[in-house]
């Protein structure tokens, strides 16, 4: 029964946070030799079972291509540590002897983690990394789709960091995940920071669990091919970032927007590429498949081929077709080929100006997208500057592949799996986020500045006579005084109210 595997989940979680609060006091008192050893182990150990990682994920979800899972599957490992590895986690992290100011770095403790799954092994061994570089304990809540594939990578993870010194159960996870137990985990007691990669409700679910968040949504990500793009070389990145994984990295381009004088070269280019241009008929068969309800993307078309997905839509492709590629003129929630859809699937908007193109873009930005990302490809670096100020986006990946240009593979960004949409989107930073942002820090400060505190002015104290009525006044002068007959009240009232006349 379905109450009965909630029960199991919840209890499996239960304990494996009581397990990680447990190793995380234990692992507080390590140093920063000792860490840095244990996350060193572990990057080495997730790259050495890479490819082994990237088969059982495509083999689990059904998803992606092998040889692109293991890139990612590095980014996660290797890359990410090269990133982190000088970092100061433990300890004083940096000290200004002339101004007397000294920074000292604590974890939060215990880490709730989501994993998608879209990218279920190479997010598990990112999020585990990070977690242990910061000191603070991590439990993930894997995707119930990829949860036997995922496991498997925290299990290599959870092994090499005990195998180099770490406590047992610092990093834990739900064999058996469900949404019952993956909502208790986000409110529970003992987590003290929420890590969520995935869909909006997930996002919106991590933000209202009353508990400090990262949540990091979709992302809708147009590409712009200006006017002086080299349209050769820019089709051929679009394309191979786009059939990278069959597009299931979020920051992956989502729709293409063209200048118009270049569209004819452009469409030749993607046709030399593999992509293949679908004509009226075609372009409404796979509308539905695409998006059954109106908004609502198809799973089944997550990660999947090119050929695959036109045979779904009964449509007869070339078996080396690359790309499905269709004329689109609308932007909307009932425009399917608008929405993101992590696939190999491109609508086309002709850009009449170039302030037609940043509308466009903006407009495909609004549509899920909002301060993800942004794919640019010009040779005019006033263009390039113009959209880095004006677009809604954390990051613009210029002249590059925007799927893995995002995570830090072919540009200089911090390498990882979780990207921030800033306010724009909804979340509380724009970063790549990496190890820093799983600490607290504190700061201690001496005195360096001397300063004199004035004393109350005659101004101040008549104000705060002010503050009392005339008859509280004479109460007080009343039962303060020592009379020797009978007084008007009236009479004193009268000398006290000209009294402060001419203190005023």
């Amino acid at each position: 029964m379905q109450f009965d595997l909630d029960l199991q989940s919840i209890q499996e979680m239960r304990d494996a946070v009581q397990k990680a609060k447990e190793a995380q006091q234990k692992y507080l008192a390590y140093s920063q030799e000792q860490v840095d050893k244990i996350v060193k182990r572990v990057a080495e150990a997730a790259a050495a079972k890479s490819l082994e990682l990237a088969r059982m994920a495509v083999e689990e979800t059904g998803m992606g291509v092998v040889e692109h899972k293991k890139m990612k599957n590095d980014v996660g490992s290797l890359s990410v540590y090269e990133s982190i590895k000088n970092e100061k986690t433990v300890g004083i992290i940096k000290e200004d002897r002339t101004k007397k100011i000294m920074e000292v770095a604590y974890p939060f403790g215990v880490i709730a983690g989501i994993i998608p799954t879209t990218n279920p092994t190479s997010s598990a061994i990112f999020k585990a990394l990070i977690a242990l570089k910061t000191r603070n304990g991590i439990v993930f809540s894997p995707h119930p789709r990829a949860v036997k594939c995922s496991v498997a990578a925290l299990k290599i993870c959870l092994d090499a960091a005990v195998q180099a010194g770490a406590p047992e159960g610092i990093i834990g996870w739900i064999s058996k995940p469900t949404m019952a137990a993956t909502t208790e985990l986000m409110h529970h007691r003992d987590i003290d920071l929420i890590l969520a990669t995935g869909g909006k409700d997930l996002v919106r679910a991590a933000y209202s669990s009353g508990k400090p968040a990262y949540g990091v949504g979709p992302g809708n990500v147009p590409v712009y091919i200006e006017k002086t793009a080299n349209i050769q070389k820019a089709v051929k990145m679009i394309v191979e970032s786009k059939t990278f994984d069959y597009g299931t990295i979020c920051a992956t381009e989502q729709a293409i927007v063209v200048d118009r004088n270049v569209k004819e070269i452009a469409v030749r280019e993607f046709k030399n590429n593999g992509a293949y241009f679908l004509n009226e008929q075609e372009k409404a068969q796979l509308e539905k498949v695409i998006s059954p309800f109106p908004g609502k993307l198809n799973p089944a078309i997550v990660g999947q081929s090119a050929v695959k997905i036109a045979e779904l839509a009964g449509i007869l492709v070339p078996t080396d077709t690359t790309i499905l590629i269709a004329e689109e003129t609308r932007i909307g929630k009932d425009v399917p080929f608008s929405i993101e859809k992590l696939s190999p699937i491109f609508p086309i908007f002709t850009a009449e100006s170039y302030e037609n193109a940043k509308e466009l873009c903006v407009k495909i930005l609004n549509l899920g997208g909002m301060g993800h990302s942004l794919s640019l490809h010009t040779h005019d670096d006033k263009v390039a500057r113009e959209f880095a100020i004006e677009m809604p986006v954390s990051r613009l990946m210029v002249n590059t592949l925007s799927s893995i240009g995002a995570v830090g593979a072919t540009t200089e960004l911090m390498p990882s799996l979780t990207l921030g949409c800033g306010s724009f989107g909804g979340n509380i930073t724009s970063d790549n986020l990496s190890a820093r942002h799983l600490i607290n820090i504190k700061r201690m400060a001496y005195g360096t500045k001397e300063v004199s505190v004035p004393k109350p002015s005659n101004q101040s104290i008549a104000a705060k006579s002010d503050s009392y009525s005339i008859e509280e006044i004479v109460n007080q002068v009343l039962s303060q005084a020592t009379l020797s007959g009978p007084v008007d009240p009236k009479v004193i009232s009268e000398m006290v109210n000209e009294l402060l006349k001419n203190i005023k």
